[in-house]
């Protein structure tokens, strides 16, 4: 259910801007806490319309490569590094005088680490930590009845990938609130040479089940597919690219930089 019955959410208004949205993916914990933080500030900074926040995982089935290896490396610090420690780097960032007006925060995770943790206790930290929504790739809405009966205020958003039937969209969309996650090629994430083929009749076909935006993610690596994918969807979504970055803020800023400019068209 929407986080907000009736009304538009915080995480749909951040795509209802008059262009399509850019939603960076930071990967929390690493190189380090503080430097995830950091690599947050740097993506407000540089134009992100939503910050969709990592939570390193040790079996992280849509994670590819990069950010694989950058959650073992958040994971292997001192005390080790996962969902609450990343909720609250998302609290540190949500409540940072410096970005009044930041971005919403949409975290990442895994269904195990919600049920470790216990699902109305997650739910709770992530309301405390001012999380906007989450996306659970491994959690299908058949299985989401529990954790959507507990998650008032946060959407959650679903994924919808290009062998999903209209029927199973149908299903997606119905559950899904903030927006929509189009996943633009089947396998897991990381950088490609080129985007998919079918990509603009998937984000339509998608469309025709729900007045939630868009978002594609999933391949998205350079400004030049970025602009590809803004052309035709609501939201673009870019997690590898930025993550091979995080060790220095600087360049993230700039690189999302480059990225906001051609989303909106610049």
């Amino acid at each position: 259910m929407s986080a907000d019955a009736g009304t538009t959410s915080r995480l749909t208004a951040a795509f209802r801007k008059g262009r399509p949205a850019l939603v960076a993916y930071v990967l929390a914990g690493y190189p380090d806490r503080a430097a995830s933080l950091e690599a947050l500030r740097a993506a407000a900074r540089g134009g992100a319309d939503v910050i969709e926040l990592g939570v390193p995982y040790g079996d992280p089935l849509a994670d590819g490569p990069v950010i694989a290896a950058a959650a073992k490396v958040a994971r292997e610090q001192e005390g080790g590094f996962g969902l609450v420690h990343a909720l609250q780097v998302a609290e540190a960032f949500v409540q940072d005088p410096g970005v009044p007006e930041g971005p919403p925060v949409v975290a990442m995770t895994y269904l195990n680490p919600l049920m470790r943790l216990g699902l109305s206790d997650a739910a709770a930290r992530m309301r405390a930590a001012g999380v906007a929504g989450a996306i659970v790739p491994d959690m299908p809405p058949e299985a989401a009845g529990p954790w959507l009966r507990v998650s008032g205020g946060i959407d959650t958003v679903f994924l919808a990938a290009p062998t999903s039937t209209d029927e199973r969209l149908e299903v997606i969309a119905g559950a899904s609130a903030g927006f929509v996650y189009c996943v633009s090629a089947t396998g897991v994430t990381g950088e490609r040479e080129s985007l998919a083929l079918g990509l603009s009749d998937l984000v339509g076909r998608i469309r025709t089940h729900t007045s939630l935006p868009v978002a594609v993610g999933f391949g998205v690596g350079t400004a030049e597919q970025a602009a590809q994918v803004a052309a035709v969807a609501d939201g673009v979504i870019v997690g590898s690219a930025i993550v091979r970055r995080q060790e220095d803020p600087a360049e993230v800023e700039r690189f999302v930089r480059t990225l906001a400019v051609a989303v909106s068209g610049g």
